[in-house]
């Protein structure tokens, strides 16, 4: 046995957790389940946990040992992720004067929704070297297949991660109904989106 079910649990516990915890992936859901309703949210989660795909993959062959040892590599993938983030904010602030009354469940919509989900999150380096400190804490050579339960290990938060980001979609789309109901809210809920995605970017930068 891999994996014993309380060491599981707790796993799952500590991911729920750290997944609750404020950061891009999680504004970005609740940005997109207030400005465009809960189906838009929860497309986001959709395409975020998908990113997480890449960045569990990069831990598991070691891509991302790599990036951490190449100090230009790291600092190039962080640029590009804030980039993008700068980008979002820009969508959001040119789009503080559109119409949000209903839910745009278009396909159109919703697959850029989710294509820039897992953008965001795949250029966010800082996803890749969190997997690498965090899931070996849980794994046990001495049980054999570190492969195999990386690859569960990740699977756990990805699921975790789905759960947690599906509940904030749905909490977050009738505060956005309630602000869409006056144009000066949703004017003023475009640009804090506009300035949290901004303040991420920042972050990434920095550090």
């Amino acid at each position: 046995m891999l994996f014993t079910p309380i060491e599981l649990a707790t796993f799952a516990g500590a991911a729920t957790l750290l997944a609750f915890t404020p950061g891009p992936d999680l504004l970005f859901v609740l940005s997109e389940g207030m400005l465009r309703g809960r189906r838009a949210g929860l497309i986001g989660a959709v395409g975020l946990c998908s990113g997480l795909v890449f960045h569990i993959a990069a831990v598991t062959l070691g891509v991302a040992a790599l990036i951490q040892s190449s100090p230009a590599a790291f600092v190039a993938l962080r640029y590009i992720g804030a980039a993008y983030l700068v980008y979002l904010a820009w969508k959001a602030f040119t789009g503080r004067h559109a119409a949000h009354t209903r839910e745009d469940n278009s396909p159109v919509a919703l697959g850029g929704i989710y294509r820039r989900a897992v953008l965001m999150n795949v250029t966010n380096p800082k996803v890749a070297i969190f997997f690498l400190a965090f899931l070996p804490q849980f794994t046990h050579p001495e049980r054999g297949e570190v492969v195999a339960q990386m690859l569960i290990l990740g699977g756990v938060f990805m699921a975790c991660a789905l759960v947690s980001f599906a509940i904030v979609a749905v909490a977050a789309a009738p505060v956005g109904t309630w602000l869409r109901r006056s144009p000066s809210r949703e004017v003023n809920l475009n640009i804090a989106a506009a300035l949290i995605f901004v303040a991420l970017a920042v972050k990434l930068i920095v550090g």
